[in-house]
């Protein structure tokens, strides 16, 4: 780009220019991007920040918490809690919903955040990021209750995540396509590297965790059975597969070239409907993918359509390059 524009302008144009987010929206988008910024310096210090290893407690989902996972927590909820943007925030590291605290002003809308994603990578410095999904507050002066937290992905008025490699990278959608950010250090701010980013319809890419395999259902196994077969199979292509453990790295890379991401439902916990979380991961990757171009269901359905019932609700997911999605769930569905 000829022009470097950063994320500030950038949003002022969606508000002033487009119409397409109230003023509000702006500023907590801004609030979290800042908030990003922090939790990458943190990410990058590594080891000589003393942010490595694990804190000796575990969360909601009874998953080990990383320092990492808890600094992060931390920073975004007390970027955002004093703006008067927000009602409430929910984290998947935390058990209920966080009410603004009353000596601040109350906003319009509730914030849901996977602090840091794939925190299994954080000792061995691989990628990993923070994924966040914006919802509007229902109408009436009543105070915010956990459900109103519970609305299907459809009805998110922004979406993103940062992922913290090699470069700190903002991917952002207010419902108007996909724009890219990147952290410029030198100026401090994220500046807009790709517009309107689409996600090539067909892939020879996948990713899904092969360890699993004899966990899988039926219309798993099939799908990778045929992309294993290569040129001689039903396919008549070679696949490589991909798989890095972070949601966030992964997606990234098929929103940067295609590709299709699974982490289905398998046998070892029948009764749990997925492994992945519909209101911090799922909902939001499943809107930006959907946004590029793409496709996100839970094997059956669109996931976006999905009416929450908890706020900790797990999914099985299917996104990615479109044309690869629609197979998958039309091996579940026979359709």
């Amino acid at each position: 780009m000829s022009q470097k524009i950063s994320l500030t302008r950038y949003l002022v144009e969606q508000q002033r220019v487009d119409g397409l987010i109230p003023s509000q929206l702006r500023l907590l988008l801004e609030v979290v991007a800042r908030a990003c910024k922090s939790i990458s310096q943190a990410v990058n210090k590594g080891a000589l920040g003393g942010v490595l290893g694990t804190a000796g407690s575990e969360n909601v989902q009874g998953e080990v918490q990383k320092k990492l996972d808890i600094i992060a927590n931390e920073v975004l909820i007390e970027a955002n809690e004093w703006g008067g943007h927000l009602a409430a925030m929910a984290s998947e590291e935390m058990d209920g919903i966080y009410l603004v605290p009353n000596r601040y002003p109350q906003g319009e809308y509730l914030l849901l955040f996977d602090p840091l994603d794939g925190s299994s990578n954080i000792d061995v410095n691989v990628s990993i990021g923070t994924i966040f999904s914006v919802l509007k507050k229902p109408e009436g002066d009543r105070g915010v209750e956990e459900s109103d937290f519970l609305q299907p992905g459809s009805q998110q008025v922004a979406a993103g995540y940062c992922v913290y490699g090699p470069q700190t990278t903002l991917v952002l959608t207010v419902g108007d396509g996909v724009a890219m950010f990147t952290l410029d250090r030198e100026q401090g701010s994220f500046v807009l590297t790709e517009e309107n980013v689409r996600i090539p319809e067909d892939t020879k890419e996948f990713a899904i965790n092969m360890s699993n395999m004899r966990h899988w259902d039926t219309p798993v196994k099939r799908y990778i059975d045929e992309c294993l077969q290569g040129k001689e199979g039903p396919r008549a292509k070679d696949f490589n597969m991909r798989w890095i453990a972070s949601m966030v790295a992964d997606v990234h890379r098929i929103m940067t070239r295609g590709g299709i991401f699974m982490y289905p439902w398998d046998k070892r916990e029948p009764h749990k409907p997925g492994k992945l979380r519909l209101m911090y991961e799922a909902n939001p990757m499943g809107w930006l993918i959907e946004q590029a171009g793409g496709a996100a269901t839970n094997g059956r359905q669109r996931i976006l359509d999905i009416q929450p019932t908890q706020l900790h609700e797990r999914v099985s997911v299917i996104l990615g390059s479109k044309n690869e999605v629609e197979r998958v769930t039309s091996y579940h569905t026979g359709l």
